[in-house]
């Protein structure tokens, strides 16, 4: 898109809440369009030709940039090889691997506390001051992912009868924090878009060698029609690229503070198109437990304005003030 185009789409009143509206609306569709289709497209090949889409996409835009800073990313090479490895080529992949065998609503539910798990392991890993309100948020967050998991019976846990895609789900967002951390450590100094189109194609390569495992010792594959085509396209382009266009414009326009209270329309959006197209219904557990993520996470980010918080269907795409 030309400065100028762009120029006039910022100029658009309410452009930056349309799209911090959408980004959640696509971000839940992630999730219910995998787990309905899940048993059609294997969850690896999943992954990896949805990166592949979305290359295809980007290359020729952000192919010039990776020329020009040829440089710095070879100098950077492996810790963009390790923010890619987190990110595009472990998130999704274990998002879609959880689709197999738990709802869509619980992914989405613990896909929300990503800012928990970023806080946590900032506190861990880079020494980051937690106050006694982030740390409370920090419990009633966990407490909350443990009720979504538990289904609200204890012995579920006590006899080890989760789910193993909630399980699942909490190693992807484990993995994002993972991701976000290093970002913030091994800062690279690239324009966004090159950054992007970069961290797709390292984790695509990251994927490669387990989507071919996979298709030649175990699934095989899937069948291309149209009804499989469809779920990759809406993939790649909707919680992919469209979603991180319009994340990056409305941090860029309101902050990321004021950015981030979107996020928390992920599970409520889920729920909802889950119970549409997929026939999930809410339990008394979803509703304790998601309340108790949601005061979690306003407890845990409200003194953290300043903080920026990477989220994951920004998939590795760096600053949006790069």
């Amino acid at each position: 898109m030309s400065s100028e185009n762009a120029g006039v789409l910022s100029r658009i009143p309410g452009l930056a809440y349309i799209g911090l509206v959408l980004t959640p609306l696509f971000w839940a569709g992630n999730a219910v369009v995998a787990r309905g289709t899940v048993e059609n497209i294997p969850p690896l090949s999943m992954s990896f030709w949805r990166w592949v889409i979305a290359l295809a996409i980007l290359l020729p835009f952000g192919l010039p940039g990776i020329w020009r800073h040829r440089q710095v990313i070879r100098q950077r090479f492996g810790s963009m090889l390790a923010l890619a490895t987190f990110s595009v080529g472990a998130f999704n992949t274990l998002l879609y691997l959880a689709a197999t065998t738990t709802t869509a609503t619980n992914i989405a539910l613990i896909n929300a506390t990503i800012p928990i798990f970023v806080a946590l392991l900032a506190w861990i890993l880079l020494g980051d001051r937690t106050r006694p309100i982030q740390a409370l948020g920090i419990a009633l967050a966990i407490t909350g992912i443990v009720t979504v998991i538990a289904r609200g019976d204890l012995s579920v846990l006590t006899n080890l009868q989760a789910q193993p895609g909630d399980l699942i789900m909490v190693a992807a967002v484990f993995s994002w924090g993972l991701f976000s951390v290093l970002l913030r450590r091994q800062a690279v100094p690239l324009p966004a878009l090159t950054f992007l189109t970069t961290q797709i194609l390292l984790g695509t390569l990251v994927v490669l060698p387990f989507y071919l495992t996979d298709l030649l010792f175990f699934s095989g594959g899937f069948e291309l029609s149209q009804s499989t085509a469809m779920p990759l396209l809406y993939f790649a382009i909707f919680p992919g690229i469209l979603a991180y266009g319009f994340w990056n414009h409305g941090v860029h326009k309101i902050g990321p503070a004021r950015a981030a209270i979107f996020m928390y329309l992920t599970p409520v959006f889920a729920s909802v198109l889950a119970g549409i197209f997929l026939a999930e219904s809410l339990g008394l557990f979803h509703v304790i437990g998601g309340a108790l993520i949601l005061a979690g996470l306003v407890l845990a980010t409200q003194t953290r304005k300043h903080t920026h918080y990477p989220t994951p269907e920004r998939s590795a795409k760096g600053d949006p003030h790069d």
